[in-house]
């Protein structure tokens, strides 16, 4: 289901899964360069599944011309090009304006991002301060280190120690207290499904840490989040 949220500025579309309605904390899901996804969905859907209220934002919905076809063997250069295009201010706040929705149901509020969303959303718990952060290689990382202090969120980082895109050695001792977890042989984009990504052994042992972490941090009536 999709709904439009008011950033002030226009009305941004937002998937949803579960109801608003519902007695359950909210989840921010935050997309990678490739835009809600399947991939994303899939994971949104799996996130309703232990029992949370989730929506993810079209981030790019300002820009023209970004549909993308995961077929495409250009789809990493197209989706760079998109991203490059984007206002990183504006979307931050923009995806500041989806987690003040979800804090207006009075429920407690999480944001998951992986990859481009990981570091978005590493930048919207510094300016809006959700109860619990979730990033997946947050490839925005490097920049952001100076907003570390004001992230009060507790916090989970999962990082590919084969990572080329991010230099996690330099990243991970500026996340403070966060737990971080590592994972040897993982590249860059490890959940993702797509072969040219996919860690399989480490994208399923990372799921498992991120429910657990939600489990102990951003409970649901449920009772096993």
């Amino acid at each position: 289901m999709t709904l439009e949220i008011d950033t002030g500025t226009g009305l941004m579309p937002v998937h949803e899964w579960g109801s608003m309605d519902s007695d359950t904390p909210g989840v921010l899901l935050l997309q990678e360069i490739f835009g809600v996804s399947d991939y994303i969905k899939q994971r949104a859907a799996d996130l309703a599944a232990l029992g949370y209220y989730v929506v993810a934002p079209e981030i790019y919905w300002r820009l023209d011309d970004t549909a993308l076809d995961e077929s495409d063997p250009e789809l990493l250069q197209r989706a760079m090009g998109i991203v490059q295009r984007l206002d990183w201010d504006l979307a931050v706040s923009d995806a500041v304006a989806a987690l003040e929705y979800l804090r207006g149901r009075d429920r407690a509020t999480g944001v998951v991002g992986f990859c481009f969303g990981g570091g978005l959303g590493f930048n919207v718990a510094a300016a809006s301060s959700p109860d619990v952060l979730v990033s997946y290689y947050g490839s925005a990382l490097p920049r952001l280190l100076e907003l570390a202090p004001k992230v009060d969120a507790r916090s989970l980082h999962h990082f590919g120690d084969a990572d080329t895109y991010l230099e996690v050695d330099a990243v991970v001792p500026a996340l403070g207290e966060a737990e971080i977890h590592r994972y040897p042989g993982a590249g860059h984009a490890f959940d993702n499904p797509l072969p040219a990504f996919h860690h399989a052994d480490a994208s399923e042992l990372a799921w498992r840490r991120t429910v657990d972490f939600l489990a102990r941090n951003l409970p649901t009536s449920q009772g096993t989040a």
